[in-house]
């Protein structure tokens, strides 16, 4: 009886151990096929004519990759902390990536967008009021700007 309790306990033990190592693998593979989002901040003109900011998340692959996009070159500069620009749109349809330094975008209804290393702003206000830029912090904030090929404004980078 003794032997039969022990050898029942022991399967017991044995299937909870393979059903708590397939759930575990189960969701490593929904991990590795559902990867983190790339987030964008989406800057567009509304119906208003006002510019309005959106977080948007671009499509990627299961390996984490986002369709080739076609750009026409790209720009790295230098901008001090200062006071705020004046109303302004976006020369082009163009991605604003910040590598370091720090920013706050203003949008309508002064909604205020932080801008820290890393933060990819696509710029598609390229009519109406525009929107403001503001270089904070005590140090410049270093950028790299990628205008893009389509300048089809509405398209977002999903």
């Amino acid at each position: 009886m003794r032997s039969t309790r022990n050898q029942l306990a022991l399967a017991v033990g044995v299937v909870a151990l393979l059903l708590t190592w397939r759930a575990r693998t189960d969701r490593d593979v929904v991990v590795a096929q559902a990867p983190k989002p790339i987030m964008v901040t989406r800057i567009y003109t509304g119906t208003d004519g006002l510019s309005h900011a959106e977080e948007t998340a671009m499509t990627l692959t299961a390996g984490g990759v986002s369709d080739m996009m076609k750009a026409t070159g790209a720009q790295f500069s230098r901008r001090p902390p200062g006071p705020a620009s004046d109303w302004h749109v976006g020369p082009r349809r163009q991605f604003v990536i910040t590598l370091s330094g720090h920013a706050e975008l203003e949008v309508a209804g002064g909604r205020k967008v932080d801008v820290a290393p890393g933060h990819i702003t696509l710029i598609e206000d390229t009519t109406g009021k525009g929107h403001i830029t503001k270089n904070v912090g005590p140090d410049d904030r270093i950028v790299v700007t990628i205008p893009l090929e389509d300048q089809t404004v509405g398209r977002s980078s999903r």
